[in-house]
């Protein structure tokens, strides 16, 4: 997997993409947190917490080959994705709150997603041998680069020219998502010969693990006192994940175009299931509402 797709392209977009995060971003975004905390404290613990026991959980129920499976944990530590904005603006989520995750989410997965690949791969031992496709530290310095630069690059930019990061929102969306559907394409090009028998393997597991996510995401912090406009938003960034991070620590980093697949496979269902979870929490909500104005 040395092709100039793979080597210079993926990788490339992905920037593009973290960068255009950053673009949207402002320091008020972090001064949010720091005023109202236990929003994104809930949802980061679920993010950090329930969605690598569930995707464990599911590999060991689903008995996934190990490299699918350090795969699925690969897409479970991965952050929110930037289409969760939209969602959540779409069901009458608290969209600021959808920043402020996407801002601290991608920025604690720079420490988290290494941890958590790691164990996998020393669990799993895909190969035979956890050292032939481990995170080590020059790796897991390349996923800091591909992730976290960029977006502090985005942020100094809105700083700087914020006519600019107004202009080019749109246009960086646009291209994020036909980025992600570019990369998914690709991806399932490349082992379409094992296409079938990975989306037999693999489509049961990634379908609960996002039912799961976006389920998780609105009902616990509903159950720890959350509003239900917060408990939206945090249901779309935790069940939307930023696929394409995980393609690309597979593919570019790892050197595994299987390890892939989940995020793939899950990147083309995560959508169609946000929106029937979305409007299935929106019609409770609204019941809910209306009893209580009666």
């Amino acid at each position: 997997m040395n092709s100039p797709l793979v080597s210079v392209a993926l990788p490339l977009a992905l920037a593009v993409i973290m960068f255009g995060l950053g673009l949207s971003l402002t320091v008020e975004d972090f001064r949010r947190i720091a005023r109202n905390p236990k929003p994104v404290a809930v949802a980061l613990a679920c993010q950090l917490l329930i969605l690598p026991a569930a995707a464990f959980g599911l590999v060991l129920l689903f008995d996934l080959p190990p490299l699918l499976a350090v795969g699925m944990m690969l897409l479970a530590a991965s952050p929110g994705g930037t289409t969760a904005n939209l969602f959540s603006h779409l069901f009458r989520g608290d969209v600021a709150l959808n920043v402020s995750l996407t801002a601290v989410n991608s920025i604690v997965a720079v420490v988290t997603l290494p941890l958590v690949t790691n164990f996998a791969i020393d669990y799993f031992e895909p190969g035979g041998s956890a050292g032939d496709v481990g995170l080590q530290f020059g790796k897991a310095a390349q996923v800091f680069a591909i992730v976290l630069i960029p977006v502090a690059l985005g942020m100094l930019t809105r700083n700087r020219a914020p006519g600019f990061a107004e202009r080019m929102d749109r246009p960086v969306r646009i291209g994020s998502a036909v980025t992600l559907l570019l990369v998914i394409v690709g991806t399932m090009l490349a082992e379409r010969e094992n296409l079938t028998g990975y989306l037999v393997d693999v489509g049961a597991v990634t379908t609960l693990f996002c039912l799961i996510s976006l389920t998780a995401g609105y009902f616990v912090p509903r159950w720890l006192g959350v509003t239900d406009r917060q408990a939206i938003a945090c249901s779309m960034e935790i069940g939307i994940h930023n696929s394409t991070i995980a393609m690309t620590v597979a593919i570019s980093v790892l050197d595994s175009t299987e390890m892939a697949v989940p995020a793939a496979v899950y990147g083309v269902l995560m959508f169609p299931l946000a929106a029937a979870v979305g409007w299935l929490i929106t019609r409770r909500a609204v019941p809910a509402e209306t009893t209580a104005q009666a």
